[in-house]
């Protein structure tokens, strides 16, 4: 060894790479020096039995297994692939698959009525008085309690629900199709912010709304789609991201251009002019119109990518207000569930946190499918509405593409020279890094009856995808084919 070089070395000014307790380089930096930390951590957080799975998961070059490759790539592919069309509007009842009269669809996993959150009771209350099996919501509450209801999560039924995500036999609900693989999904129609049954809202004022929504609004977007013909939902999102848009918590841009794409057809088709200009207003006075057509569009296109045996891609998120829940495209209907988070955001005048209920809705399929707080980059006027700087909402999506399988190649972000939005969530890359997606989200009174709080960023738990992957790994395990 060369004596004088190291003594030269350690005589000279240094430049630390600090890997490991930042305290380090805090000490480094109090004794003159300078120091660059860098975030690392052990892969899966060091969990032995995490790391376990995950190398159950590589093969001998320490590469992904090449069947779980080849299968994960098959459900990325489908799900690039998607082509959304909104073909109709329909009853529930009449086009849901396994609808009932007696049947009450809720977002997120499966919950029963003593472990639901406050919004989501609400929501059922609303909804059973909308339907007419009760009179007042303590009768709906009642009549829930006694077991004279049955629930089901939303995405058992090809629907999606944002919030609380009730969906009731009368409601009217978008039908799309995905046109690559003739699946549908559905989804309701957008009720707008506040006091809202979606938000677990539900005296007269929003029964009187749904009610409305039922017997005008509905029929009215129904002859305008029937004139117009399918109407290419993947187009519209598109073209949102490029004005602004992440089609989550923003759909200002995707809103407008649904008006600008009906219009005319509401005014051919229009019952009378007063009918006509009442649901032009409404749609203009609703920013949020487009989200439930989003997340429809996100249900549609991922449900073809789920079913694969071997595919490590994450094909479902949502929450109820009480669990947060995900599912393995290779693990179709089997749910990993946590407690659901509390949101960090902004507050309506008049409330705080101590008000807000706990992560909630089917919204976050849009996050599943490369949308939403996977491109906030998109819409950084969003801080706004979620808290936040720009800057951070362009860190949020950059860092998305170390946790996902590919680039979308039609929603595009400007602000990152066009690159495609980052799509198909790995659980295998999720688990490794400690990294999970960024959701932004709304914020429900913890309360039955009240509504919206306000809206912000939430993080899913890490126990959901922990508990996924060590399923996910002894599923490869098991007998027959994998890819």
């Amino acid at each position: 060894m060369n004596v004088e070089k190291v003594l030269e070395l350690f005589g000279s000014d240094l430049d630390v790479v600090n890997v490991g307790l930042a305290s380090f380089a805090a000490d480094l930096r109090r004794a003159g020096g300078t120091a660059v930390d860098v975030d690392w951590r052990p892969p899966a957080g060091g969990d032995a039995a995490l790391l376990d799975a995950l190398d159950r998961c590589l093969g001998p070059d320490g590469a992904v297994r090449a069947d779980v490759a080849a299968a994960t790539r098959r459900s990325v592919e489908r799900l690039l692939a998607a082509k959304p069309v909104i073909v109709g509007i329909g009853r529930a009842l009449d086009v849901v698959p396994g609808m009932r009269a007696d049947l009450v669809l809720h977002a997120g996993p499966p919950v029963a009525w003593e472990r639901m959150s406050g919004p989501t009771r609400g929501a059922v209350m609303g909804g059973l008085v909308y339907e007419g099996l009760a009179k007042t919501p303590d009768e709906a509450a009642a009549l829930a309690a006694a077991g004279k209801v049955t629930f089901a999560p939303c995405h058992h039924h090809a629907a999606v629900g944002p919030m609380a995500g009730v969906v009731t036999a009368s409601m009217p609900v978008w039908i799309l199709e995905n046109a690559a693989f003739g699946n549908r999904a559905y989804g309701t129609l957008n009720e707008g912010l506040g006091k809202v049954l979606r938000y677990g809202a539900y005296d007269d004022e929003v029964l009187a709304r749904l009610r409305w929504m039922e017997r005008t609004l509905a029929p009215a977007l129904a002859r305008a789609l029937e004139a117009h013909g399918p109407l290419d939902v993947r187009s519209l999102i598109a073209q949102a991201l490029q004005m602004g848009d992440e089609v989550h918590n923003r759909n200002r841009a995707a809103t407008s251009l649904l008006i600008r794409a009906l219009a005319p057809h509401l005014v051919r088709t229009g019952a009378d002019a007063d009918e006509t200009a009442a649901v032009l207003r409404f749609l203009d006075g609703n920013d949020h119109f487009f989200l439930n057509l989003s997340m429809a569009a996100a249900k549609c296109s991922l449900d073809p990518a789920a079913g694969v045996p071997g595919s490590s891609m994450i094909g479902i998120m949502a929450r109820n207000g009480t669990d947060f829940g995900i599912q393995v495209a290779a693990l179709p209907g089997r749910w990993f569930t946590a407690p659901a988070p509390m949101v960090d955001g902004l507050y309506l005048p008049g409330f705080t946190a101590a008000d807000a209920a706990p992560d909630i809705g089917d919204s976050v399929i849009t996050e599943t499918a490369g949308l939403g707080g996977m491109a906030m980059a998109a819409a950084p006027a969003i801080v706004q509405f979620v808290g936040g700087t720009a800057a951070q909402a362009l860190g949020f999506t950059r860092r998305m593409y170390d946790i996902t399988l590919a680039e979308h190649p039609v929603y595009r972000i400007p602000g990152l020279d066009f690159r495609g939005t980052a799509t198909g969530i790995d659980l295998l890359r999720v688990v490794e890094s400690g990294v999970v997606p960024v959701v932004n989200t709304g914020i429900a009174h913890k309360q039955p009856g009240v509504g919206m709080v306000g809206a912000g960023l939430v993080k899913p738990p890490f126990a959901c995808f922990r508990d996924a992957l060590l399923a996910f790994a002894k599923s490869l395990d098991a007998p027959g084919p994998s890819a």
